[in-house]
């Protein structure tokens, strides 16, 4: 049913007069901040990374072990998973900027078809290694239970931390520059 301008008058006046009070304003900077520095839970670890290898979806196969000497970061995400998206633009760029610094990324798929990942990642053209997870490499990290989950290995193949929730490039920089500049 249209709304003629003579009954939406009222309305107008009086949203033109409204001044949200203090806790409307706090609680709308709340959700933005929230949305853009999500809540992570990150728990400090010094426990081997699991020797486990995967298939990229490019067809290269990797093995973490051959990647000791760099920091990792392993993400285990999927492309139904809203967090999960709206942390790869952060994941991407820190990629691009710390690559040639010894950063890598593994990030494992929880998705059930491999084609839904590869269309997600051409659209949105993300370049760091992305894999099919597996039951033997989710086991190997301790079978997280929500996504995203993601763990950084330091340059001796050790976990260091656990992040329970959404990267952003701020908390990657403060997980990831002391260990690239560990020997």
């Amino acid at each position: 049913m249209p709304i003629d301008e003579k009954s939406a008058a009222p309305l107008l006046q009086r949203l033109k007069k409204y001044r949200p009070d203090w806790l409307t304003v706090l609680l709308l900077a709340l959700i933005v901040y929230l949305w853009f520095r999500p809540p992570a839970w990150v728990s400090d670890l010094s426990q081997p990374a699991p020797e486990a290898g995967a298939v990229l979806l490019s067809g290269e196969t990797v093995d973490l072990r051959q990647w000791r000497g760099k920091v990792v970061l392993v993400n285990f995400w999927a492309t139904w998973c809203p967090y999960c998206r709206h942390e790869m633009p952060a994941m991407e760029a820190f990629y691009r900027d710390y690559r040639e610094k010894g950063f890598e990324i593994l990030a494992l798929s929880s998705d059930d078809e491999e084609k839904t990942v590869r269309e997600f990642l051409a659209q949105e053209n993300y370049t760091f290694p992305v894999a099919m997870g597996s039951a033997e490499l989710s086991r190997g990290f301790g079978s997280p239970t929500r996504l995203p989950t993601s763990f950084v290995i330091d340059k001796q193949g050790r976990i260091r931390h656990k992040i329970a929730g959404q990267v952003h490039y701020g908390r990657l920089k403060g997980l990831v520059e002391p260990l690239l500049r560990e020997p």
